[in-house]
């Protein structure tokens, strides 16, 4: 199998005959499968998959919703092929890139290749201009310098899709994920429709959500594999200036003048403890970072390949990723 088109839904009833249509047209000539993830769905969404479903479609049906990162997670667990595609099924992204996205994975490269929705067609102050604003705040403070974090076009090598670790709902992180794990990632225009049928998914309540992510992204990416590292100087700082403002209170106190009822004793007292609290944090993350790796024989390092200069000893190479 060459390729895998990782597909979510949710009440996507009548697309579903057109965005098949459209795959089956663009793909002819590459051997492919099409994973559908049918994401807790309460129309006919089943049942069109089923009516209009090649032998080349899988259709994983969910008991409930659980959300378009699960269902994505879902979807490249039981994929098959070297290359790896993930889409929208509401006929926005348009299945013809795809070849042209996977010619320039290949022929330059790159481990994934992320689509630009260069002439978006949404609405401009819900839509639009929220995605921009996020899209540069992801940017700057992720230093993964992608255009459009929220096209779900998208094209990589089947090892990098099977180890970003997808949870919660950290989908529009793909990029960040891959990164972290030493993936070579470029970007390329798209097309972009409008929305024919159904109803969207996303929309301005979605920003906190989003905001939440990030923090956690922020936090995965720089301080995952040594959180003492975050924790520690705050707890360190903390610690510092309540005990500077207590050695000063007791220096009062010895001079005979009343300290009680002060604020500023109040903050001395609450910076100490939170001292102690951020150390406590940053000691017990620690543990739980290394149960996490250690319980699952986990490394906190991924090898991408292994070459010996021998030729008898490639197998053993091999044998060590």
């Amino acid at each position: 199998m060459e390729l895998s088109v990782i597909i979510t839904l949710l009440n996507e009833e009548d697309n579903i005959q057109p965005l098949l249509e459209n795959i089956y047209a663009a793909l002819k000539g590459i051997k492919y499968e099409v994973i559908l993830v049918d994401d807790g769905s309460t129309d006919a969404t089943v049942d069109r998959i089923k009516q209009y479903g090649s032998e080349n479609v899988k259709l994983l049906i969910f008991s409930k919703n659980y959300g378009q990162t699960t269902a994505l997670a879902a979807g490249i667990d039981y994929s098959r092929g070297d290359y790896v595609v993930t889409m929208d099924g509401d006929l926005q992204n348009d299945p013809n890139d795809i070849p042209r996205m996977l010619e320039k994975l290949i022929a330059e490269g790159w481990d994934l290749v992320a689509g630009n929705r260069k002439n978006r067609k949404d609405g401009f102050i819900l839509r639009k201009v929220p995605s921009r604003i996020a899209n540069n705040l992801i940017r700057r403070l992720s230093g993964v310098y992608i255009s459009d974090y929220g096209c779900a076009l998208k094209v990589f090598k089947r090892d990098v899709a099977k180890e970003l670790g997808l949870y919660g709902e950290l989908h529009r992180f793909i990029p960040i994920l891959a990164k972290l794990n030493g993936a070579r990632i470029t970007e390329m225009d798209v097309k972009h429709h409008p929305r024919i049928h159904g109803k969207s998914k996303y929309g301005l309540g979605r920003t906190f959500k989003v905001v939440s992510d990030l923090i956690l992204m922020l936090f995965y990416q720089k301080y995952f594999r040594r959180p003492i590292h975050l924790f520690g100087p705050i707890g360190l700082f903390s610690l510092f200036a309540g005990g500077l403002i207590n050695a000063y209170l007791l220096v009062l106190k010895i001079m005979g003048e009343d300290i009680w009822g002060r604020p500023i004793l109040i903050l001395g007292v609450l910076l100490l403890l939170m001292g102690i609290q951020f150390i406590t944090f940053g000691l017990i993350a620690e543990l739980i970072m290394r149960t996490y790796y250690e319980s699952q024989n986990k490394k906190t390092y991924l090898i991408k390949d292994i070459f010996i200069g021998k030729k008898q000893g490639n197998e053993e190479a091999e044998a060590l990723i």
